[in-house]
Order: C-alpha cells, then sequence, then structure tokens
C-alpha cells in the first residue's frame, strides 16, 4: 500500500467548538512580534513604532509668517482703520528660505511672505489685504494683536518633548511630524514573515495549462491580499503534493525560512488525503479542528515549535471568510496593529434568509437598493464573496432572517 492510499477511510469531524471559543484560542497564542528594524521614512505609513520619537530641536525652529503681508510692531496698528489707516515705511522684502537683515522699529514695517522668518523687532504680521501701498509707504487698515499671523518658534513641537511613542501607528500625519524633526529614519516592528502553503495535486499555478479534473490556485493570492493588507508579509511556496511525505518536506522548507505564522490552504477536512493534520500532530500540537461555522468548519489551528499554524478550508470562500475571521485578528496582534474594526451598515433584508441552526454562519450579501440581498452560492465559488458588498452572520441557534428584518452587514 502506498503512502497516499494509506488510510482511505473518511476521517469525519465529530466535534465542532463555537467560533467565540476557537477566537479565543487563537488570541491565547498570538504573540507580538519582538524584532525591529530601522526603515526609510517614506516607508513607514502603516507601520508600528517601535521607540518614542524625542523632539531634538523646536518646531517651527524660528518665528514665521503665517501670512502675506508686512511684519510689523503690534502696538503701532492700534489705531488703524479704513477711514484712518497707520502708514508705515516699507525696509525691507523677505521672501521664503530668505533671512531678514533689518530690524523693524516702530514706524516700519517689513514686506514678508508665508513662512518667512519674522524679523527682529516685529511681532506681527498684517495680511496684505489690509493694506495698501504706494512706493515704500504701507496704509494699514486693520490692528493687528502681538504674535498674530505668526507661527510661533516651538509653537507646534519644542526640543525634548515626546511626540509620538512606541507602539503607536504611523498615519501620515505622524509621519509627517517625524518628518518636522528632520529625520530619515524610524524604528519599528518586523512586520510578520507568514508563509501560506496551498496543498492539492489538484491545484495548478495561474499560467499553467490545465489538466483534466485540475484547478488554478485561489487562496495564495486571495490569502496573500488580506496578509499585505493587514501588516503581514506573505511567502509564498511552491504546491505541496498530496503525500504526507511531500508535505513535510514542503513545511521543513517553510520553518527554516523565518517563518512567523504557516497558513495552509487545503488538507483540513476529511478525506483520505487531507493531511495537514497528520503533518501538524508529526511535527507539532493540534489546538483545535473543526469549529461550528458555515463556511468554514473545517478548520485547523496548532503549533509547530512556537509557530501558530492554521490550516485552511480548500474551498475559496470557506478559506477567505475564514481568514477574515481568524486570520486577521492573529496577524494584527503579531504586527502589533490596533484591532481590526470594520466598517458595518444596518439594513433590511430583502428576502428571507435561512441558516442551520447548529452553526454561526456567514452569509455573503450585495446592498442593493438599501436592502441585503443574498449572494452566496457555494463554498467553492469565489464569486460569492467578489460579487458581495459584505456578510452578515447568522448565530447558531437561529435558522431564519425574516424579510425586512434589520441585519448588519460588515462590509468587505
Amino acid at each position: 500500500m502506498t503512502e497516499k492510499t494509506h488510510g482511505t477511510r473518511m476521517r469525519p469531524i465529530k466535534e465542532t467548538i463555537p467560533i467565540s471559543e476557537a477566537l479565543r484560542l487563537v488570541d491565547e497564542a498570538s504573540r507580538p512580534i519582538d524584532r525591529t528594524s530601522k526603515i526609510p521614512l517614506e516607508e513607514a505609513n502603516g507601520r508600528t513604532l517601535a521607540t518614542d520619537i524625542v523632539a531634538n530641536r523646536d518646531v517651527p525652529p524660528f518665528n514665521r509668517a503665517a501670512m502675506d503681508g508686512y511684519a510689523v510692531v503690534a502696538e503701532t496698528t492700534a489705531d488703524a482703520s479704513r477711514y484712518k489707516p497707520t502708514r508705515l515705511q516699507c525696509i525691507e522684502s523677505v521672501h521664503t528660505g530668505r533671512l531678514p537683515t533689518l530690524r523693524v522699529s516702530p514706524g516700519e514695517c517689513t514686506e514678508i511672505a508665508t513662512g518667512a522668518p519674522i524679523p527682529d523687532g516685529a511681532n506681527a504680521v498684517v495680511m496684505v489685504e489690509e493694506t495698501n501701498r504706494q512706493g515704500l509707504e504701507v496704509e494699514i487698515f486693520s490692528a493687528v494683536t502681538p504674535w498674530q499671523h505668526v507661527g510661533q518658534q516651538g509653537g507646534d513641537i519644542v526640543t525634548d518633548q515626546t511626540v509620538l511613542r512606541t507602539g503607536e501607528l504611523l498615519t501620515p500625519s505622524r509621519v509627517g511630524s517625524i518628518a518636522a524633526l528632520g529625520m530619515a529614519e524610524v524604528d519599528v516592528y518586523d512586520q510578520p514573515r507568514v508563509a501560506v502553503l496551498c496543498t492539492g495535486d489538484e491545484i495548478v499555478s495561474p499560467g499553467q495549462p490545465l489538466e483534466p479534473g485540475q484547478i488554478y490556485d485561489i487562496n495564495r493570492f486571495t490569502l496573500s491580499a488580506v496578509i499585505a493588507e493587514h501588516g503581514g508579509v506573505a511567502l509564498t511556496f511552491p504546491i505541496a503534493g498530496d503525500s504526507l511525505e511531500a508535505l513535510s518536506i514542503s513545511v521543513d522548507h517553510v520553518i527554516a525560512n523565518r517563518t512567523d505564522l504557516l497558513v495552509f490552504s487545503g488538507g483540513s477536512s476529511v478525506g483520505e488525503r487531507d493531511l495537514t493534520l497528520d503533518v501538524l500532530r508529526l511535527k507539532g500540537t493540534v489546538d483545535f479542528h473543526g469549529i461550528s461555522v458555515k463556511p468554514g468548519k473545517p478548520t485547523a489551528f496548532g503549533h509547530i515549535g512556537t509557530i501558530p499554524v492554521l490550516g485552511m478550508p480548500g474551498y475559496p470562500t470557506s478559506c477567505l471568510s475564514n481568514a477574515y475571521l481568524l486570520l486577521v485578528p492573529l496577524l494584527r496582534r503579531m504586527a502589533h496593529l490596533p484591532t481590526y474594526r470594520p466598517q458595518t451598515i444596518s439594513v433590511p433584508a430583502a428576502h428571507r434568509f435561512t441558516s442551520t441552526n447548529k452553526r454561526h454562519q456567514l452569509y455573503s450579501v450585495r446592498v442593493v437598493s438599501g436592502a441585503a440581498v443574498g449572494a452566496f452560492t457555494s463554498s467553492g465559488h469565489i464569486t460569492s464573496m467578489s460579487k458581495a458588498d459584505g456578510y452578515i452572520e447568522i448565530p447558531e441557534g437561529q435558522d431564519i432572517v425574516e424579510q425586512g428584518e434589520n441585519v448588519d452587514v460588515t462590509l468587505f
């Protein structure tokens, strides 16, 4: 008897655990990555800080004009109005990137551009719209108060201020605050390296010809997209054949490639060649196999050494829906990212939805004319999700959602 035909009987999943228990076990097993790297600032958006950012300078580093106009001694404009303008002598023009050379005294002003340094003696800027210039004489039509229209030195950030703290997610504005300090690099936590290992003799990579009985690999691409979107780096490997020896060799290769998380696609069901569990038991431990959710019941979770392992169903819809449920929270915790909270909307059901009351069901839907229309066709049909706007959840113990009943749609 060859290895491929060993154990020819089906191996049904006799017990399942609730989705809440599966989530708890996965959460308890997840550990944030402690490796860090210094990366260029232009690559930092979406990454998580591994060190505090402490200001090494004031921002702005000098008093600067916040408006185009004239730098003045504010007190000299106290009586200015349209009917009785204050008249000042312009002694200099200062443009952005240039330094003033003359001190402004009462009765004088300096023409100034937005962002240019305020000259000594001046403490306010009158907007150009509130002035009229004839030669060197400038009429001021509106009074200003001290430091009006001036960005004061250190008004944004002061030296030694803690601007950002370890563990904060870098957003465009936070990246900008680091750039304001002149830092070109930043320390961040490394992204988890996630191995995606698809199994099955019937699976063929896109671009290759299909032989009879074969289908193209879908899950490698959907899983890799989810991983990239939620802070990980997807490591893809050649499709593993349907034998314990071939799968074992593939797993050894994965482990040797500094993998933080291993995700199987296929091989977690009940057929005689569903060998993910066999390899997991051979090389590590199984925490659970089978969750009471539809689609996605034949999902497994365990460890090989310290590496968490998710065994996803081979059917594309089952694989992708459980990636949102289980892989995303696990991955985001490993990546030091905030808990993912997808957008949800409440709309009426366009028709009756039916479910088995023995399992928690995820039902793909489209939102049409403000109502939820079922889009689920089969666990094997990726169009169930690709044409859907999101999904509704029908909890275990409930078998019907009536037409017109409000449902919460979790948007993709």
